[in-house]
């Protein structure tokens, strides 16, 4: 069964889809999070073959964070934060559900939605049961302080892979240490790459494993950023796998 739902944040609303069974008994839940200009609908293959298993999930848009997006604001007033805030709030609501078992929450993360869900995972008033990064974009403070390397370099506006992006998304990256950031993290990590990733080197990803301190990574001969049918299928696999290994028995 899937239901449309709207979560407010701030003054934003989003839009996600909620994929659980009808007798609402307490399932765990993955929190899908989408990457960069793309939307919920990303996950939605994932949604129902997890479910399958037993394992609910919600899919969403950031606010902002497409040019399809189905939540609001403009693209030019996204971030990396403000798609933060979007993750904790769908977090805070998904846990308060009642068919949702607070203990055993996951975040699962795609290119930019996984920068987003590792930094939102190391937050201390966010309790998780694990974290699944694809191909996360590690690499995103590192690639545009390059580009601009000060803040009079930075212009109004920005078109990039089909979205435009406003200045406030490239000044708020300015002191971000994504390692240590997402070092607090504690939890189990299950972190996917393709070995020919040309927009995210699979070194980020490699780093990553060492920094965190319960990871485990898999890399996948052949595949780039946006994996083939083949692939899609392993990582679903891999990832449904490994959530029913972590899941927490009830007492």
């Amino acid at each position: 069964m899937e239901k449309e739902v709207l979560i407010c944040c701030e003054n934003r609303k989003i839009y996600g889809v909620a994929s659980i069974l009808a007798d609402n008994k307490k399932m765990p839940v993955v929190i899908f999070s989408h990457g960069y200009n793309g939307s919920a609908d990303s996950f939605e293959k994932y949604a129902g073959y997890f479910l399958e298993k037993g394992i609910a999930s919600f899919r969403y848009d950031f606010c902002g964070g497409s040019v399809h997006s189905r939540s609001s604001m403009a693209t030019t007033d996204m971030t990396i934060f403000t798609e933060k805030e979007d993750l904790m709030a769908v977090i805070r609501t998904v846990r308060n559900w009642e068919w949702a078992d607070p203990k055993n929450i996951f975040l699962f993360g795609e290119s930019q939605g996984g920068l987003v869900s590792a930094l939102t995972a190391a937050e201390p008033e966010v309790i998780l049961r694990g974290l699944i990064l694809l191909y996360p974009a590690l690499c995103i403070a590192d690639n545009w302080n390059s580009k601009f390397p000060r803040d009079e370099d930075i212009p109004p506006e920005e078109d990039f892979w089909g979205m435009k992006l406003g200045k406030v998304f490239f000044a708020s990256l300015r002191n971000v240490d994504t390692y240590s950031s997402i070092s607090h993290f504690h939890g189990p990590v299950l972190i996917m790459h393709g070995d020919r990733d040309a927009a995210v080197p699979p070194e980020y990803s490699r780093h990553a494993a060492r920094v965190y301190s319960h990871a485990q990574i898999k890399i996948f001969p052949g595949e780039g950023h946006g994996f083939t049918e083949e692939g899609t299928k392993q990582v679903m696999e891999l990832s449904r796998n490994t959530i029913l290994k972590w899941i927490l028995p009830e007492k």
